[in-house]
């Protein structure tokens, strides 16, 4: 049996603006709950019970106190755990060489076309044991679990080719099987052509055909993505392919937006995407599109700080009522960090995001932009504590003011300090 956790004299605790099981929307991003002078009882793994310190005795609400460890949180606040509904934690080898191409004047779609980019990442996959691609990844894992991210998703695409893209997803799953966090799993094969292709049809071909049916079979994936965008696949090669994947229960995701105007949103929304994620170039129509569905656009500022391209229109999206997500793209070419809390500070400074929309967009929005909104992304009792609790702070403003230094101290997991 688990010990039990009280935590008192909190200073605020991040509850959620809804129990109800929703994104939230516009304006409302900005809304807070904060309980504060607070205590929060952790019991079996679980929140027990939370409220104001002036409520809290020996016997109510919590039975007795004995055998209990207390921490004083004074100063400290309270939240939920990030959730990161968007990355490839799966992957070989980093590419650092690349952005030194970056610098020297190469834009990534000419990185990708003299074969860098995701085809670099593939070569090195092919060559590496399923057993290297899962010690890497935990090692990976367990970084961001220690930096505050209590659920994640992760995505294959270094595959591309058969063998390889099952056996990245294989990674995945018994990642999911031995993760102290939810994970879900999204198939990915398109991701990009393999250079071998002379006729790209041939490719897409592949992904239908064989595939989709094998991740089937196996049950290894979630979701199914398209890259759908400027030099990889059209809108009309993505409907076929995350059509495919409806059929054999695959929900469709979509990268979309990220070099161009490339219709990924149309299709994402035509189709009931669970979500569309990047966004970096959009226009009236995606928008409006998007405020008249139920498709959460994720956004991931980490990709356009490192790019150096322009960050998604955050601002205009919270205007048109637009439920935005935040998640990191961690990667090795387009964002080799997971660091949910950079996350929330770059969209402060460079989507103009305030601090509350960002939090909420990092907690509640991204869980139900990977269908988790039911288990993660909220404080509330019988919930497990996957907790986050600042150093004593000034406000939750300064969690995005204060970046490059952590302003989180301790991180809380199925009720275990981590």
């Amino acid at each position: 049996m688990l010990g039990t956790i009280l935590l008192i004299n909190v200073k605020g605790i991040w509850l959620p603006v809804t129990k109800e099981n929703i994104p939230v929307k516009g304006s409302k991003l900005n809304d807070s709950n904060i309980l504060s002078d607070a205590f929060l009882f952790v019991k079996n793994g679980k929140i027990e019970s939370f409220g104001k310190m002036s409520d809290l005795t020996d016997d109510l609400p919590l039975g007795t106190l004995e055998n209990t460890a207390q921490m004083d949180c004074g100063g400290r606040y309270v939240l939920p755990s990030f959730v990161d509904a968007h990355s490839h934690l799966v992957f070989a080898s980093w590419r650092e060489n690349e952005m030194e191409m970056r610098l020297n004047g190469k834009t990534y779609l000419e990185i990708a076309e003299s074969g860098g980019g995701i085809l670099n990442s593939a070569r090195r996959l092919e060559e590496t044991t399923e057993e290297h691609l899962f010690e890497s990844a935990w090692e990976r894992l367990e970084s961001l679990i220690k930096m505050g991210t209590g659920a994640l998703e992760i995505k294959s695409g270094y595959g591309l080719s058969l063998g390889a893209e099952l056996k990245m997803l294989r990674v995945i799953r018994r990642l999911k099987e031995e993760s102290p966090i939810p994970i879900k799993s999204t198939f990915l094969g398109a991701h990009a052509i393999p250079s071998i292709y002379k006729d790209r049809t041939d490719y897409i071909d592949l992904i239908i055909n064989q595939m989709i049916p094998a991740v089937s079979k196996e049950n290894l994936a979630d979701y199914c993505d398209v890259f759908c965008d400027k030099g990889f696949f059209t809108p009309e090669e993505t409907e076929l392919i995350l059509k495919q994947g409806i059929k054999y229960g695959l929900v469709p995701k979509v990268h979309a937006n990220e070099l161009a105007r490339s219709g990924g949103v149309q299709v994402g929304v035509k189709l009931g995407a669970k979500s569309v994620d990047h966004l970096e170039c959009m226009e009236e129509e995606e928008i409006s599109l998007l405020a008249n569905s139920n498709v959460i656009p994720v956004l991931l500022p980490g990709t356009a700080f490192f790019l150096g391209i322009h960050p998604p229109d955050a601002r205009r999206m919270i205007q048109n009522n637009l439920p935005v997500a935040l998640s990191s793209d961690y990667n090795p070419g387009t964002c080799p960090s997971g660091n949910m809390e950079f996350v929330v500070s770059m969209a402060c400074h460079m989507l103009k995001m305030k601090p509350f929309e960002a939090i909420n967009a990092a907690t509640i929005n991204s869980a139900m932009a990977m269908d988790c909104g039911e288990i993660a992304g909220k404080i509330l009792v019988g919930r497990n504590a996957n907790l986050l609790v600042t150093k004593p702070i000034p406000s939750l403003g300064f969690l995005p003011y204060h970046f490059g230094e952590s302003s989180i101290e301790r991180v809380m997991l199925n009720g275990h300090w981590v």
